[in-house]
């Protein structure tokens, strides 16, 4: 993430994530006995963090998307899993070999996708460095805008709230956003859900929390729709046509 784009980290981190997980058992388990095993340790699991990681040691819930057995040898099993953002995979091998009696742990792992960016989306550092390279001498920005992707493709697994275009400075200096201001949403969202706040023409404004479901923006007439948390476009990319001093944009001009 670069400059203002890194406020949109937190969104990532919290993301889906998908890794290939080649894990070692201790002992001969039957194929049965390990498909039953990772069937049970599919969808909300409890796990404790490692000894060794950044986070404090105590139980919290994480969810398994999918496990997938690619291929097995012997004691050796490489695995597809995809799980919500937090989940250790060294520690779902372990617990996962804690259960088969046998016991297990991670011998490699490779991360195939992090929210909304899958590996086939990625880049060497030498192909950053010949973007950049490029861009310097030649002022050519084709490969450098291949390897820095536009702000918005970081939030496109978030829910969206679309605003008017009088809306977006008031928005830009920190005012939340009332149902006024909304010209369209996504579906299905919830109260509690973060939000990414767009212009009309599909730009990232700013990231919130929302304060009502689609169903109640969609049947109320003003109110608080989005608490704003993290803004993201310069102040003064859209006109200014609010009234300063208001705390929350009503969609007026």
């Amino acid at each position: 993430m670069l400059e203002e784009s890194t406020k949109c980290a937190k969104a990532i981190m919290q993301a889906g994530k998908e890794y290939i997980c080649l894990m070692r058992l201790h002992d001969d388990v039957s194929d049965e006995k390990l498909l039953e095993a990772v069937k049970l340790f599919t969808g909300q699991i409890y796990q404790i963090p490692p000894v060794r990681s950044s986070v404090v040691r105590k139980p919290r819930v994480r969810t398994i998307y999918s496990a997938e057995i690619i291929e097995r040898s012997g004691r050796d099993v490489l695995m597809k899993i995809a799980c919500s953002g937090g989940t250790y995979i060294r520690k779902y091998c372990h617990d996962l070999g804690l259960y088969l009696g046998c016991g297990a742990h991670m011998q490699e792992l490779r991360r195939t996708r992090a929210g909304p960016y899958e590996e086939g989306f990625s880049f060497s550092l030498l192909d950053v460095y010949e973007a950049v390279k490029l861009y310097k001498e030649n002022g050519e920005e084709r490969m450098l805008r291949d390897v820095v992707q536009p702000v918005e493709t970081a939030v496109k697994l978030l829910p969206k709230v679309y605003i008017l275009d009088s809306a977006v400075d008031a928005i830009c200096h920190g005012a939340n956003l009332t149902v006024a201001g909304i010209s369209k949403l996504d579906d299905e969202i919830k109260r509690g859900d973060e939000v990414a706040i767009m212009t009309l023409k599909g730009e990232l404004v700013a990231l919130g929390r929302a304060q009502m479901s689609t169903e109640e923006i969609l049947n109320i007439l003003k109110g608080i729709a989005v608490d704003i948390e993290r803004v993201i476009m310069d102040r003064g990319t859209y006109p200014s046509v609010w009234k300063r001093g208001s705390k929350d944009f009503n969609g007026s001009i």
